[in-house]
């Protein structure tokens, strides 16, 4: 299993979401982040779908969260992004196998027993989506604070707080 790495582009740009009141555009955060402007544009309107951040039209605009960091959560973000098909597909193998292709089973048209491979892979996914959904966006904004010097957090608003965004980048 593996997400692609449009996941930590969201999560990485929704943080700065957070402290501002203002909106921040998508050329802001990907030259901030240096990651395609394009790519990202296609995660901000999976996150906008799903009720993540909303887009302000204007001069001023960009994007901000729609909801407070507190009812975001990772799965969240991981839902959005990837979509909510489950990682483990159970094909029913255990119905193609040698005890329902004998003669003498030959009324058996499908396995009545559960598949027990299944139950443990759905029950593992489970696990880990209720892990993802405890962490929330302002967890992420606490750990950033304790883990940063305060120094790059200060700088890192003070970067988005500018309006003037095209003589920053030229």
């Amino acid at each position: 299993m593996q997400y692609s790495v449009g996941v930590e582009y969201a999560l990485h740009c929704l943080v700065y979401l957070i402290p501002n009141e203002t909106t921040i555009g998508i050329k802001e955060l990907a030259f901030f982040q240096g990651i395609p402007e394009t790519y990202l544009s296609k995660i901000f309107t999976k996150l906008a779908k799903a009720g993540i951040i909303t887009s302000v039209p204007g001069v001023k605009g960009g994007f901000k969260l729609a909801r407070n960091p507190d009812e975001i959560s990772f799965w969240d973000v991981v839902e959005a992004v990837e979509g909510k098909k489950p990682i483990f597909q159970c094909q029913n193998i255990k119905d193609n196998g040698y005890l329902y292709r004998r003669d003498d089973c030959s009324a058996c048209t499908a396995s009545t027993s559960p598949c027990t491979i299944n139950f443990v892979m759905l029950e593992a996914e489970e696990t880990m989506q209720n892990y993802l959904r405890s962490k929330k966006l302002s967890w992420l904004e606490d750990e950033l604070d304790r883990v940063l010097p305060v120094q790059t957090r200060k700088d890192t608003r003070a970067f988005f707080a500018k309006r003037d965004f095209k003589n920053t980048i030229e």
